[in-house]
């Protein structure tokens, strides 16, 4: 498949930093890929995810969004193909209703109101909000402000949706229901889409099609779930969570219980231990 995102040797350092928040990062995210990126606190995630979206610029390598290098000249095309939800969806609402903040950024655009009309309702019922139209967002839950903050990005029509940290506020069940809206997305629009998680959470992490780990702005890893889940010595190494399932599965099997050597996610866990228990 064809490139994304194309990062090539990008370091950046913060004003009176001690040192970079990235070094010589390259690395390529495909069309259509979901890519998480962890790493603790301070590795350089959201540092990334303002370079791709033109909020901050790198002081050595470059950038390329679906071929597009990310330069001054080229700042607003990288702006329409990329779009990021952030952490706290208060902070991104301006408008009085839910359709009016989903419209906000077409109007800034200078899109034709029926044109508009239509993107803001394709844009809710892709996140299962367009029953919520008229609400105002200060009365929405978390998980649906979090929602309406995806349907505005989308109404934009990005190639690139980045989720900065943003389930990190949610409960489990908003987390639950936006990692699911994102894997929804991602059957609907296939190639057209390609999802960033910049995320502390595994599990949100553990739905991507890839994971890349940053370690104090440099990449250490990169892999499927499956190859960068299963050393939970090297996860904690970097100072990140261990999948719930395969602290399950260490647990049981200091009990003597045979467990699944391969990695497992949580859903696959609970459908290891439902046969075992039924062949008994």
């Amino acid at each position: 498949m064809s490139a994304m995102i194309e990062l090539k040797n990008v370091s950046f350092t913060y004003p009176e930093a001690k040192q970079p928040a990235l070094q010589d990062l390259s690395l390529t995210v495909n069309k259509g890929d979901w890519v998480a990126i962890i790493g603790h606190n301070g590795s350089g995630k959201s540092t990334l995810a303002k370079l791709l979206n033109y909020l901050l610029t790198p002081q050595t390598g470059s950038i390329f969004i679906d071929g597009v290098e990310s330069t001054a000249e080229n700042m607003w095309t990288i702006r329409d193909l990329v779009g990021m939800v952030f952490q706290n969806p208060d902070n991104q609402f301006v408008g009085a209703t839910v359709e009016d903040d989903v419209a906000f950024g077409m109007e800034n655009r200078g899109i034709a109101r029926a044109e508009m009309l239509v993107r803001v309702k394709a844009a809710l019922e892709q996140v299962h909000m367009d029953a919520f139209a008229a609400r105002e967002p200060a009365r929405l839950s978390g998980g649906q402000k979090q929602r309406v903050a995806i349907a505005s990005v989308l109404a934009i029509e990005p190639k690139v949706l980045i989720l900065d940290e943003a389930t990190s506020m949610l409960d489990p069940h908003g987390r639950t229901e936006m990692i699911e809206v994102v894997r929804e997305l991602k059957k609907e629009l296939g190639a057209e889409l390609t999802v960033l998680s910049i995320t502390h959470d595994i599990q949100e992490a553990a739905s991507a099609d890839q994971v890349i780990v940053l370690n104090d702005g440099v990449l250490e890893e990169t892999g499927t779930p499956a190859e960068i889940f299963k050393d939970a010595t090297t996860l904690r190494a970097f100072g990140l969570a261990v999948p719930f399932a395969e602290e399950l599965k260490a647990k049981l099997a200091e009990r003597g219980v045979d467990v699944p050597k391969a990695y497992q996610t949580t859903e696959g866990m609970v459908d290891w231990l439902w046969q075992s228990i039924s062949t008994k």
